[in-house]
């Protein structure tokens, strides 16, 4: 049940960043149509009346509520590129866990390692899991608080807090100490928290 929630999780991860890339291609495909089309007009003008400057405007090419829209849809918003940024870091996150767990599950399926050395990377895979389960479960906690995002790295006994806010207040801080604290099972003085 749990391999079948990091799966979800990675399949929405992996789509939000090929959706990302899809928008960022589609821009790039209409910034070099618009340069296409003031090229062309360029050298209608220019063949018409040799020697005689111009000015062109790209917003003539195109209606102007046509570039409002397009504008509007293709201009990243803060939250949108916080929330790029709060995938990519999860995304970042899942990759490295995903590569410890290949490397111990190689351990445990080699003939050529020692039983006692399959029983620590077996350990260690159900380490790791509980501390994945942990994180998620910390992580929707200090969601219900009003936080709009937030990711959660463990280092030993050190926990990395970024949240999506524009302040943290101590009340705020308090708050999210007691619930990784509680849940991550860390002292209060290693837990370092921030906001983006």
């Amino acid at each position: 049940m749990f391999i079948k929630k990091n799966q979800i999780i990675i399949f929405i991860l992996a789509l939000l960043l090929i959706t990302v890339g899809y928008l960022e291609i589609g821009k790039e495909f209409k910034d070099e149509t618009i340069e296409i089309a003031t090229d062309n007009v360029l050298q209608e003008d220019e063949n018409e009346n040799l020697g005689d400057a111009t000015l062109v405007n790209s917003a003539a090419l195109v209606p102007n509520d046509e570039i409002e829209k397009n504008t509007t849809e293709t201009t990243p918003t803060s939250s949108k590129v916080d929330d790029d940024y709060f995938a990519n870091l999860k995304l970042q996150r899942e990759t490295m866990y995903s590569q410890t767990l290949e490397s111990y599950q190689k351990i445990i399926d080699s003939s050529e390692i020692s039983s006692e050395q399959k029983s620590i990377a077996q350990n260690e895979i159900i380490k790791i899991n509980n501390e994945k389960n942990s994180i998620l479960i910390t992580e929707n906690l200090i969601l219900t608080k009003g936080f709009s995002n937030v990711v959660i790295f463990v280092n030993n006994e050190n926990v990395s807090v970024i949240v999506k806010t524009e302040k943290l207040n101590t009340e705020d801080v308090a708050k999210i100490q007691n619930i990784v604290s509680r849940e991550l099972n860390t002292q209060i003085s290693n837990i370092h928290i921030s906001n983006k």
